[in-house]
């Protein structure tokens, strides 16, 4: 008998946005090989009505157009799938809490449903009121219904293990591959030389610290480029200081999806600049691992568990990040030391064959799934 999943939570496969899209392929893939029968569910444009159906590999996806954009149509999404997954006599892995109350209508049915929770969503500077307030409930939602919580960081175990039974969570980190060749020729049509830049992937918002990192690195000149992908509107007044506060020695390249060109940004970059204050583990902070990079990250517990004490330093703010970058662009020796230690790091904690490995033991655990006498329903008699 097939072990079976369907996975939520992601705009679908192959990835094209942004690290749960990366993980839903590579679980996808990885567990089809293993001899799962893995579905995904995928949010389309509406260029139908109803759900359809199409085979990527010996993935099944499921399309579900929506005719909403942005946040609403998310949710959009996010309901219809699980109005077509309650439908199917198999266990779920959603990836995210913030719809969780839809879920419940899985659970009603009996089906498994384990979370993967990614990070404290609320502490996020971008969430309204409301927001906050929604993702507070949808968070309480998943650790009381879900049939089992999976924190990507130890820390976001500890923050969930004040909402449920630490038994009911397992700690599983994000994964990326080890990069250990790419071609020049992405970077030299960008304008850059190898090994004279440094990189800042992320979106560009405060809890970022984008304002922090170019502040710090235009302060003087340094002959060294800073490249920062992302994208940046006209009408927000937070990109807009970001690029005011840049030296002519910051490149903006815009949002890059092409993973040739990012393998080749991240593999030939002197350093992966990382400003990410909230969170678990990142995924671009992962990746940046794989790539061998020297790191200068926000200077907070997540990113010091994943970087180690060897692949990075930190930084608090503008001024601090600028002395950072004058230690570091200064002492290439240094530089290579932690070059070295992020390999290592990497080859550690954040392989994929590992990381997938460890979920597939705790999915099996669920497949075929027998109700956990101390798990949801216990919650509903409490």
């Amino acid at each position: 008998m097939h072990k079976r999943l369907l996975i939520l939570g992601t705009r679908g496969v192959p990835a094209q946005h942004g690290g749960f899209e990366t993980f839903a392929e590579e679980l996808s893939t990885y567990l089809v090989q293993k001899g799962w029968r893995v579905t995904v569910y995928c949010q389309e444009e509406w260029n139908r009505t109803v759900p359809y159906e199409t085979m990527w590999g010996r993935v099944r996806r499921v399309h579900i157009p929506v005719k909403q954009s942005g946040a609403l149509g998310t949710m959009v999404f996010d309901l219809k799938a699980v109005l077509h997954a309650r439908r199917q006599p198999t266990m779920a892995l959603t990836l995210g809490y913030n719809t969780a109350l839809f879920n419940l209508l899985q659970r009603v049915r009996g089906r498994a449903n384990l979370f993967n929770m990614d990070g404290v969503e609320y502490t996020r500077a971008k969430w309204g009121f409301f927001a906050k307030l929604w993702l507070r409930i949808n968070e309480r939602i998943a650790c009381w219904t879900g049939t089992h919580l999976i924190a990507d960081h130890p820390l976001i175990k500890e923050h969930l293990a004040t909402r449920t039974r630490e038994r009911r969570i397992t700690m599983i980190p994000y994964g990326a591959d080890a990069i250990t060749d790419a071609s020049t020729a992405p970077v030299r049509a960008l304008g850059l030389e190898p090994g004279k830049y440094s990189t800042v992937i992320a979106r560009p918002e405060p809890e970022n610290s984008l304002l922090e990192i170019v502040q710090g690195f235009s302060q003087q000149p340094r002959g060294h480029t800073l490249v920062v992908l992302g994208d940046f509107l006209d009408h927000n007044p937070y990109h807009q200081r970001v690029l005011a506060s840049a030296s002519p020695e910051v490149k903006f390249v815009g949002a890059i999806y092409d993973k040739a060109t990012v393998r080749a940004l991240r593999y030939h970059s002197y350093l992966y600049v990382h400003g990410h204050q909230v969170g678990g583990t990142n995924p671009s902070l992962v990746e940046a691992l794989g790539a061998g990079n020297p790191v200068l990250a926000h200077d907070n517990g997540f990113n010091r568990w994943v970087t180690g004490d060897s692949a990075a330093v930190f930084f608090q703010d503008a001024a601090s990040c600028a002395q950072r970058f004058a230690d570091l662009l200064a002492n290439p020796d240094q530089a290579l030391a932690m070059k070295k230690a992020a390999r290592l790091r990497h080859a550690e904690q954040f392989t994929w064959e590992q990381v997938l490995a460890d979920y597939e033991k705790l999915l099996t655990r669920y497949n075929p799934y027998q109700p956990d006498p101390e798990g949801w329903e216990q919650y509903l008699e409490d």
